[in-house]
């Protein structure tokens, strides 16, 4: 799924159309409307949606201005190594594949032989085994927490920024 914002009346090239896959427009609606909460509507959380949340012209303009400001200051920078230290903060989940064994040994488990594999050097030392894998945990038996999913990127936010100032509005869909 993805986030298709459309400008109402584009000036720009960079404002006619703006698009990130869900797991890069959640994070950066999100900075958006914790940085920036006097400058995205009433509803802002409606913006998590594609269903027709925008700005008019003047907001999107002063909202694309202040991101930028924010960029050129270095704060912007300073929000993303908070966030990926936040991240590395989470607990890792029990892998669901292998119940946390480390070892998948359901149908998919056993047709590639992943019982017998033989373990990488480093996760033999972390786990005290040789063999026995699993595809989605690298035979740890735990995986990194969702939110390492929906990464957070500075040129991702200056893009935006762009399409703001550019737009003449938008329209979220």
């Amino acid at each position: 799924m993805g986030m298709d914002v459309y400008g109402q009346n584009p000036c720009t090239d960079e404002g006619e159309y703006f698009r990130n896959n869900v797991w890069y427009w959640r994070p950066l609606w999100s900075y958006v409307c914790d940085t920036f909460p006097d400058l995205v509507g009433a509803t802002p959380e409606l913006g998590h949606y594609n269903d027709g949340y925008g700005l008019d012209a003047d907001q999107a303009r002063k909202l694309g201005d202040a991101i930028l400001e924010h960029i050129e200051s270095g704060r912007t920078e300073e929000f993303r190594r908070q966030y990926y230290a936040d991240l590395a903060n989470l607990p890792r989940s029990e892998c669901q594949w292998c119940e946390g064994t480390g070892v998948r040994r359901d149908k998919v488990g056993a047709e590639m032989g992943m019982p017998d594999k033989e373990l990488s050097p480093e996760v033999q030392i972390f786990t005290g085994r040789t063999h026995g894998w699993c595809n989605a945990c690298e035979g740890i038996g735990t995986i990194e927490h969702f939110a390492h999913n929906y990464p957070f990127e500075v040129d991702n936010v200056e893009e935006f920024a762009e399409f703001l100032r550019g737009c003449g509005g938008f329209t979220i869909c």
